[in-house]
Order: structure tokens, then sequence, then C-alpha cells
């Protein structure tokens, strides 16, 4: 039988695997779908099928987030998405994913740093009000103005009376968001209080990923109880017909990614561009130009 030290360090490295596949992912062709496939885990626990099936359907609804795109693109319509949920939950994971194909001028992100002194004197909303799409676009919010009702909460970043006016203005200031048009959509990913033990382990063990654990992250570890209760607060006060919360069950995070991807595909209408056929056109040539050789002092060494 295997220690539980024993069974840590496969999860780990399992994980690590999977993080490296993920980034090998964003280098592939959408249609190759045989050569994303690695070497079997370590443990020999996940099925080489699985993962082509995982890399298939991600790419299946990629292809469908751009038609997508298109649509919001024509109808100019104007959407909002939210992703919230604890440390390590796997919000990152997933706003890479449905971005990763899109055009960043149609799709951005919008990851706010800790308001500086002017912004903590401001509406509490402005700062956020900045990043509001126009007709024709999709923003990602990676955190957003909820940030007042967990880490504020918790950490005492905020006043009793703050807090309270938060829960009032909240509701108001997103239905005010839909009457003028937006679609605001909610995501909180949840992960339970093992699940999220292993991955902060993970990070601590992975080179490339110590920079994500900070010490609030590691506070926020100490403070599971605290974080839950203000999770409860906030769904249970801001779930309103105009912006609802969808709960994505995130401790599986390829099927957490695939069940975000296709629920969000659902919440809008949209149907299939039709676009002009596209002819490259031929190459003009003049006898009186000739190419300039580049100056080898500014090219740079061929080392691979």
């Amino acid at each position: 039988m295997n220690s539980p030290d024993a069974d840590l360090i496969k999860r780990i490295h399992r994980d690590l695997r999977d993080s490296y596949d993920e980034e090998l992912e964003l280098e592939l062709d959408d249609r190759i779908v045989d050569e994303a496939v690695g070497p079997a885990d370590m443990d020999g626990g996940e099925d080489k099928e699985d993962r082509k099936a995982y890399f298939r359907e991600l790419f299946r609804l990629q292809a469908e987030l751009v038609k997508l795109q298109d649509w919001v693109v024509a109808t100019k319509h104007k959407v909002v998405i939210l992703f919230e949920g604890r440390d390590a939950a796997g919000k990152g994971g997933v706003i890479k994913r449905i971005t990763q194909r899109l055009n960043p001028r149609v799709c951005r992100v919008a990851a706010l740093p800790a308001p500086n002194d002017r912004e903590r004197t401001q509406w509490y909303f402005q700062r956020y009000a900045s990043h509001l799409p126009a007709g024709g676009e999709i923003v990602l919010f990676d955190r957003s103005w909820y940030n007042r009702a967990g880490v504020e909460r918790v950490m005492g970043f905020c006043t009793d009376d703050q807090y309270e006016e938060f829960f009032r203005s909240t509701p108001e200031f997103e239905r005010m968001l839909a009457r003028s048009g937006i679609q605001l959509i909610k995501y909180w990913f949840s992960i339970s209080d093992e699940e999220q033990r292993l991955r902060f382990l993970g990070r601590i063990h992975d080179p490339l990923k110590q920079w994500k654990l900070s010490p609030m992250d590691l506070e926020s570890r100490r403070r599971w109880e605290d974080y839950t209760k203000a999770k409860e607060v906030m769904l249970e006060r801001t779930h309103i017909p105009e912006a609802p919360w969808w709960v994505v069950q995130a401790d599986d995070k390829k099927k957490a990614r695939l069940n975000c991807i296709h629920h969000l595909l659902s919440q809008m209408p949209y149907e299939e561009v039709a676009h002009p056929s596209i002819e490259l056109p031929p190459r003009e040539r003049h006898e009186d130009y000739s190419r300039q050789p580049v100056r080898q002092d500014i090219v740079i060494p061929e080392v691979y």
C-alpha cells in the first residue's frame, strides 16, 4: 500500500505534468489531437484516451467560442464575465482557455491590482466601470468588485459600514449594467479544503509557479472557514435574476474548464456569422526595387 507521502508526491508530479501539458497545448495546432497526448501518468492513473478526449472537446468548444465572438461583434453585444473563487481554484486556467484563440481586441481580461491611494477615495465601483465593454466586446474579470465581499471582509481591509454598503449597492449596480445592455455572467469556482491544500503544495514544489503564492494566499489558507462564511453571505445577498451566480465544481480542473465553457456558450443565443471568402492578392513586384541586406551586427545569434 502506498504511503500518504508517496501518494502526495505522485499527485504533485501529475499536476506538474498536466500544467506543462496545458502550456504545450498553447503551441499545438487545434486539429492535431494525437500529438497533444503525452506519456502515461507517473502513477499510471490517467488513461491516454481520457486525455485525448479532453483536448478534443476543448478544441471543439474553443471553435464554438470563435463563433460566439463573431456573433458578439456582428450584433454589438456587450458581455461581462466575472470569475471568483478561492486561491488556486482554477480561475486563471479557464480564462486562459477561453481567450486562447480569440481576438484580444474583442475579448480582453481585466485583472486589477490592489487599489492605490487615489482609488481608495473613489466611488467603490469606479475603477471597475472603466473596464466595462463597448458594443461588440467581451470583458473577463479575473476577480472583480466582489473582492470587498471576500478578501477585504476576511482580512479587515474594509469597515463594517463599507461592507454593508457594498451589499446595498451591488445589486443596483448590476441592474444598471443590465439595463444598459451589458450581459453579466458570474462564476464561482468551488474547490474543497483538501484540493486547495494539494494545489498549494504543488505550487510550492513547482519553481515555475512559486510566484503565484503570496503571503495573502498563505493567510487565506489559514482562514479557510472565514472565507467560507464570507462566500456564503456573498452568494445569498447578490444572487439576483438580472445577474445570477453560477457555481463551477472545480476539484477536477479539466472538467471544470469544459463545464464552464460549455455553460458560457449556453448563455447567449449566438449563431454562426457568414464571412465573405478571402483571397490572397498577388504580390506586386517592381523592377526598381531590391531588398537591402540586414546589418549583421543587429541580427541575434542563432543559438538553436
